[in-house]
C-alpha cells in the first residue's frame, strides 16, 4: 500500500480528500495530513509517504522552497498540487523542482483522479527497481541513508539546486549573526544532516568554511576603511573571538589582516 499525506489549510478540503477518494482503488491509504506547512513537515518526516497532495500557498511557509526541500530530501515522493494560486509562472516553477501535477481548486474529482493515476503509474515504476519506497515504518535516524532517497540524486536535481541557492542566499544575509547550520536547514525545510551533504556535493566545501569565507569577503571591504578597528570589523562579520578571526583571515588570504590593510 502506498502512503499517501494531505495538507491544506482549509479543513474541509483535507476531509473531503480523505474521505471522497476511494483510495484503495489505486492501493493506496491516507497516512496522515495537516492543516498547514510547518506542521505537515513533521507528517512527512514522520510518515514518509510515497504520495503528497498539498496547497502550496499556506501561512508561514514558502510553498516552492517547501516543494524543493521534500523533492530533495525525498526524490521518489510524488507531490501532487492543489491551490487556488493562478500563476502560470509560479505552476512552471513548480513542475520543474519535481511536482506531478499543478492542480486548480476548485478541482474535479477526475481531474484528481487522474492525477493520482499518474503519481501511482510512476510510483510502481520505481518500486520496481527499489521495493523499499514501499517499505512501512519510522524513519531513519538523522544522518543515516534511506535507500534510494540518498547521494545518487543529489547532483543533477533541480530541487537539491534550488535549495543550496537558497542556503547560500540565507548565509549572506545573515553572515553578521550567530549562525549555524541547523538555523539555515530550518528556514529551507530540509534536515541539518541532508543540507550538509548537499553543500558539500554542489559546492565542496562545508558549512562553516562557506560561511566563514562570507564572513572574509565582508571583512575585506571594511578593512578599506582606516577609521575601524580590526576587533570592531571582526565582531561586524559575525566573529566574537578577534583570535578566532586572525586565524580564519589569515588561513583563507594567507596573510594577517593587518598585513592586507596595508596592502591595499
Amino acid at each position: 500500500m502506498y502512503k499517501v499525506v494531505i495538507i491544506d489549510d482549509e479543513p474541509i478540503i483535507v476531509e473531503g480528500l480523505s474521505r471522497a477518494v476511494d483510495w484503495s482503488r489505486w492501493d493506496c491509504k491516507v497516512a496522515g495530513f495537516a492543516y498547514n506547512g510547518r506542521e505537515g513537515l513533521e507528517v512527512i518526516r514522520r510518515e514518509r509517504p510515497n504520495i503528497l497532495i498539498s496547497d502550496i500557498r499556506m501561512p508561514e511557509i514558502d510553498g516552492l522552497t517547501m516543494v524543493a526541500a521534500l523533492k530533495s530530501e525525498f526524490p521518489y515522493m510524488q507531490i501532487s498540487i492543489l491551490t487556488g494560486y493562478r500563476d502560470f509562472e509560479y505552476a512552471q516553477k513548480a513542475i520543474k523542482l519535481g511536482v506531478s501535477r499543478f492542480l486548480l481548486k476548485p478541482s474535479k474529482l477526475d481531474e484528481l483522479e487522474e492525477a493520482i493515476a499518474a503519481m501511482k503509474k510512476k510510483l510502481d515504476d520505481a518500486v520496481r527497481v527499489h521495493p523499499e519506497l514501499i517499505a512501512d515504518g519510522p524513519a531513519d535516524e538523522p544522518g543515516d541513508d534511506t535507500g534510494p532517497d540518498n547521494d545518487a540524486e543529489l547532483d543533477d536535481s533541480p530541487a537539491s539546486s534550488f535549495i543550496v541557492h537558497n542556503a547560500i542566499e540565507y548565509i549572506k544575509e545573515h553572515y553578521a549573526d550567530k549562525l549555524r547550520l541547523s538555523d539555515v536547514a530550518d528556514e529551507i525545510y530540509v534536515s541539518q544532516w541532508h543540507l550538509s551533504k548537499l553543500i558539500n556535493k554542489h559546492t565542496g566545501s562545508n558549512f562553516s568554511e562557506i560561511l566563514n569565507g562570507i564572513r572574509i569577503e565582508k571583512a575585506k571591504q571594511l578593512l578599506k576603511d582606516p577609521a575601524l578597528k580590526i576587533y570592531d570589523i571582526a565582531e561586524q562579520v559575525g566573529f566574537s573571538d578577534l583570535t578566532h578571526f586572525s586565524r580564519v583571515f589569515k588561513k583563507i588570504e594567507g596573510i594577517s589582516a593587518n598585513e592586507y590593510r596595508n596592502r591595499i
